[in-house]
């Protein structure tokens, strides 16, 4: 798991790569259904990203959390949006989720921090 944004989405980019490359055709039938699930239908791409979001802090999944977070901001997510979302994630997964909403926000923070500094 790597600590920075940035990082993570080299490996993340890295990884994929090598895995949609392998010749194992299943790997790409489950990314392209994966990927098609996210984008604009009856619901935009947006809510579908803070969807996802909070299931992945429910199922405390750090990377899940991460990429979420990265593409609720680049879907035009705004802080307080986040801040919900992180809330149905506590309300629904409980306590435990705590750990994963102090890394929730530590990331949204650095996102943000990056997107405005690129402004």
């Amino acid at each position: 798991m790597k600590n920075k944004v940035s990082e993570f989405r080299a490996y993340r980019t890295e990884m994929n790569d090598r895995i949609l490359n392998s010749g194992f055709r299943d790997f790409n039938k489950f990314f392209a259904l994966d990927n098609k699930a996210y984008i604009d239908g009856a619901l935009p791409a947006k809510t579908k990203e803070l969807m996802g979001l909070a299931a992945s802090m429910v199922l405390r999944c750090n990377d899940c959390i991460l990429y979420h977070i990265d593409r609720s901001i680049e879907e035009g997510a705004t802080e307080q949006e986040l801040y919900e979302t992180f809330n149905i994630a506590l309300i629904v997964g409980g306590s435990i989720v705590i750990p994963h909403l102090r890394y929730a926000v530590e990331k949204m923070d650095e996102i943000f921090r990056e997107k405005n500094a690129g402004k």
